[in-house]
């Protein structure tokens, strides 16, 4: 059953980290580059088929850490796999309390109709983007070396 959890574990904070890092360095920039009404049409459509699949994924490979996390042989490998259950939390979090609100702020603007003065949600989007794809990150590492550790 370990071996499932740790594949299982490994392809959860693998997609989670692979996403979260293309979406950053190609996404973003191209978003970036637009003018508001393009960004908002490709935002909008950018963004349908991310819910539920991406909270599915992070909250589920969250509830499998923790599983490993008690199952884990040794302290270190628990440590690891704190860690990383941690930082699919703070994902998690950021998702839902920094990016999802400026998403639905955007998908609420018309195109055809952005007022004058707009304030583009871009750069703060960006932000709160990169820590969670560092977190996404450093939680990949963390099952990596753990997992490595325990077998």
């Amino acid at each position: 059953m370990l071996n499932v959890l740790a594949v299982l574990v490994l392809l959860g904070s693998g997609t989670v980290a692979g996403v979260l890092f293309a979406v950053a360095v190609s996404t973003v920039p191209a978003l970036a580059a637009m003018p508001p009404d393009r960004y908002v049409y490709t935002h909008t459509l950018l963004g349908r088929n991310w819910d539920p699949t991406m909270p599915l994924i992070v909250l589920g490979t969250t509830l499998l850490d923790i599983v490993l996390a008690v199952w884990a042989p040794g302290a270190l490998d628990r440590t690891l796999i704190i860690c990383a259950t941690v930082c699919l939390a703070g994902v998690s979090l950021v998702s839902h309390l920094r990016n999802v609100p400026i998403n639905k702020r955007v998908h609420r603007t018309d195109p055809d109709a952005v007022p004058p003065g707009w304030e583009d949600p871009r750069p703060v989007w960006r932000r709160w983007h990169l820590l969670r794809t560092a977190l996404a990150m450093v939680a990949l590492a963390a099952n990596s070396v753990a997992l490595t550790l325990i077998f």
